[in-house]
């Protein structure tokens, strides 16, 4: 990639060059032949048939200087037409406009910097499209999933007001309360994680541990939920040690875990297993269920995305944007696959990370 950007970089200054190069020489070749022809004339014009060499300097300083303000002018003009092109789409987004595209037009869209220039801006402009998209759908989702419980607990807390109700009544009332606010304070906390790790340039608090036991009892953490789903965990791996911060990657499990859960039918099953590298450890997570869509595939780890769109499931789109981040951070990777209606999550991480001090 770099060596592709070297060589494009190369051949705009190669084609300046030959733009500048091509301009010098027209002017000199009409200057040559107006001075030419203008001394002919004077020697023509002279009776003693001697050339004023003084004459002849001053004309040609004077051709020459008028000739080129006017070929620099035309050129100038030209090649400002690309730059204000430019400038005018770069106007359209800063507006909010981002259909904006950039097209340098026969020739210029011809040479490989130009063309690459191109490209790159309107994939820029394609890729704030779908981030101004992302936080429409986001804003929607968001306000219907942070509603929904606010509109439970304040209903349910009227009927328990009322009074004139049986104690059965009042342990479901209460209880949906308490879930409906357990589920307010989960997004809360999506939303400050997915904060502050963007805001997170820098891995801090690196200690090894016993990655084995944190992957378990973020299993264990959940199991109300897959317990509720009669859902049925095969773990099978054996116990791996792993630089990291504890806190942050925990936060990993718990998304994937839940993701897991949330998306498997009831009765499904769940595989977690870590494959062991020479430096690095693979963590993956299986359920069974509806696949992923293919279209969804390459967006699932953009925060605000919601494959399903259609609120029939929890979930605001937060929780595997704050995956990425946080493996991102630890010098890792993630990613998905969807077929025979298994999803698969893997994660790799380097059993060390590099230029961190443990426990700093």
């Amino acid at each position: 990639m770099n060596k592709q950007k070297h060589k494009h970089y190369f051949a705009l200054i190669a084609l300046i060059s030959i733009l500048f190069f091509i301009v010098q020489f027209i002017i000199t070749a009409i200057s040559a032949v107006i001075i030419f022809s203008v001394n002919m004339q004077m020697i023509t014009l002279d009776t003693n048939s001697q050339l004023n060499i003084g004459m002849v300097i001053l004309n040609m300083f004077i051709i020459s200087n008028f000739v080129g303000a006017v070929i620099t002018f035309i050129s100038s003009k030209i090649s400002a037409r690309p730059i204000q092109n430019v400038i005018d789409q770069i106007d359209r987004l800063a507006s909010g406009d981002f259909s904006a595209r950039l097209d340098f037009g026969w020739p210029l869209s011809k040479h490989p910097a130009f063309s690459q220039f191109s490209r790159s801006f309107n994939r820029m402009a394609s890729e704030l499209k779908n981030t101004e998209m992302l936080r429409g759908d986001f804003i929607n989702n968001f306000s219907h999933e942070f509603k929904t419980p606010i509109v439970s607990i304040a209903g349910f807390a009227k009927l328990l007001r009322r009074g004139n109700l049986t104690e059965e009544q009042k342990e479901e009332y209460l209880t949906v309360i308490e879930e409906e606010s357990l589920r307010l304070s989960d997004m809360a906390t999506n939303v400050l994680n997915l904060t502050r790790v963007e805001n997170q340039a820098i891995l801090t608090d690196v200690e090894k541990f016993n990655l084995s036991e944190q992957i378990r009892s973020s299993i264990l953490l959940l199991a109300d939920k897959w317990e509720k789903k009669q859902l049925d965990f095969n773990v099978d791996f054996g116990e791996y040690r792993v630089s990291a911060n504890e806190e942050l990657l925990k936060q990993v499990w718990i998304n994937l875990l839940d993701n897991a859960i949330k998306f498997s039918p009831t009765g499904g099953v769940i595989e977690v297993n870590i494959k062991n590298q020479s430096d690095s450890l693979s963590v993956h997570i299986i359920n069974s269920g509806e696949e992923i869509p293919a279209a969804s595939i390459s967006r699932i780890f953009q925060k605000f995305y919601q494959a399903d769109s259609s609120h029939s499931g929890e979930g605001n789109g937060i929780g595997l944007a704050i995956v990425k981040k946080v493996v991102e951070l630890h010098n890792g990777t993630v990613s998905v696959q969807s077929e025979n209606n298994l999803n698969m999550f893997t994660v790799t991480l380097p059993k060390s990370q590099p230029n961190t001090e443990e426990g700093s």
